[in-house]
Formats: structure tokens, sequence, C-alpha cells
């Protein structure tokens, strides 16, 4: 049973990282629900994760999930004892702490761009994460640490980048680095490359050209009114014979003749 979800483990984390870009090391936000179960069922988080997760990982939780746990008592007062062991990330709540479910949904944003694992046991912040892509959910059941098969809002996103419907963060980063090898990266409207210069060019040798003047072939002589009764006459052209017809046609009327 061990190898077994070891083994889906694997797969798991190749999903993400194939299509999600996650590295080592992993960083892992961890609430109070989630240490209140691993001490029930003797878990020691920081020894098993690594081993699990086959690489090295960072363990971190927010000021709001501390506070969470200050506030529900003694009750819970080992798993905070746990959870502050942990690195403490910046939210932006610290002044007004909010609920650990909250505080959490609110560092992953839209889609999880800093690569964050989850770990917890609130059925509620787990079906708002599963909204999420790009988010690997990790849980205790049975004595033993597990993480979640990737949500469909995750198998959907791969997907339509399959299909070429939306680009990847690997993809959107090598376009940001060809953009600025090139100088077209834009920042606030403006390129961050040098203007080129325009240089003089010679102008167009057509253009230089004299315009050539029309010929003016004189005034054209205006036609002959026709006084009232008159017929108009026309006037006929003579056809232009060449030496050769002529000759042709005197010929053949000698021989009309002789005959």
């Amino acid at each position: 049973m061990k190898i077994k979800r070891q083994k889906q483990a694997k797969k798991t984390l190749s999903f993400y990282k194939y299509n999600f870009n996650f590295r080592e090391p992993y960083q892992i936000l961890i609430d109070g629900t989630f240490c209140q179960a691993a001490l029930k069922n003797k878990i020691q988080i920081k020894e098993q994760m690594p081993k699990y997760l086959m690489g090295e990982v960072h363990l971190c939780t927010t000021n709001c999930a501390l506070k969470e746990l200050e506030t529900l008592g003694k009750e819970l007062y080992g798993a905070k004892i746990i959870l502050q062991r942990y690195q403490v990330r910046n939210c932006q709540h610290f002044k007004n702490p909010i609920s650990a479910s909250e505080c959490l949904l609110s560092m992953l944003e839209d889609k999880n761009p800093h690569h964050y694992f989850v770990a917890t046991q609130d059925f509620k912040l787990t079906t708002g994460l599963k909204k999420i892509p790009g988010v690997p959910l990790l849980y205790i059941v049975l004595n033993t640490i597990v993480l979640d098969k990737p949500s469909q809002r995750s198998l959907d996103h791969v997907q339509a980048l399959q299909l070429g419907e939306l680009v990847s963060p690997a993809q959107q980063q090598s376009l940001q680095s060809l953009k600025a090898e090139q100088g077209i990266v834009q920042k606030d409207g403006e390129r961050q490359g040098k203007k080129r210069k325009r240089k003089p060019h010679n102008p167009n040798p057509l253009s230089c050209l004299k315009k050539k003047k029309k010929k003016n072939s004189g005034p054209t002589p205006p036609r002959k009114k026709t006084e009232e009764g008159e017929k108009r006459t026309r006037s006929r052209h003579k056809k232009h014979t060449t030496q050769g017809e002529h000759i042709g046609s005197t010929a053949s009327t000698a021989l009309i003749q002789n005959s």
C-alpha cells in the first residue's frame, strides 16, 4: 500500500512540474487543522513531508492562521506550538487578521503564482482551492499524508493549454525573455529598447525629372453652321492608294478589255 501511494504521489508531482512549473524546494502552506490532525495521529510533519514528496520542502504559514489558533483556546495549544516552528509568510491582513481559510485563499490569488502546496483538513478551504488551477492539496488520512489528485479545474486548464487556447507561465517567460533581447518589452506604455534613428534617404529619382510639356496642336476649327433649309453635305475622304495597288488595278482593267 505504501509503494502504491508513493507511485501515485510521484505521478501527481510530475503533473504539476511539467504543466505548472513547480520546482524544489516545495513551499507548503499549513494551517492549524492540519497540525491538529498530525498531532492526533502522531505524524512528524517536518520528517515525513520531504520523504513523501521526494524532495526538499519549506514549511510555512501565515499570521492569520496563528492568530486563529490563539483565539480558539487551550484545545489547540499543541497545534499552535507546532505551527509556530514554521516560517511565517507576509499576508495583507497583518493589522486586521481574518480567518485562516480566507487568508490562504488570498495568498494563492487567481493562478497560484508562487507555486504553493496547501496542507489542510478544512473542507470549506479545499472546495475553494479546487477552483484555482495548479494548487496541490495535502491532507491526512489513516495516519498518513496524502497528496490529492489534480482537480478538474487544473485538468481543464492543461487541456486548454494543449489546444493552444491559453499560454503557459513557462511560455510567457520565454516570450518576455525574447522581447527583452529584441528590446521590445513595454513598461507603462513605453519601449525599453533604444529608439532607432532615422537615416536620411536619397530622394526618389523619378520625382527629380522635369515635367514634359504637352504640344499644342492649335485651336480646333469651329464647325460650320448650316442655315435653315439647307441640307448638310457630308465630306468624303478619298482613299490614298499605294503605287503597287494602282499598277495592279490598271493591269486588271486591261485584261478585261482584251477579253
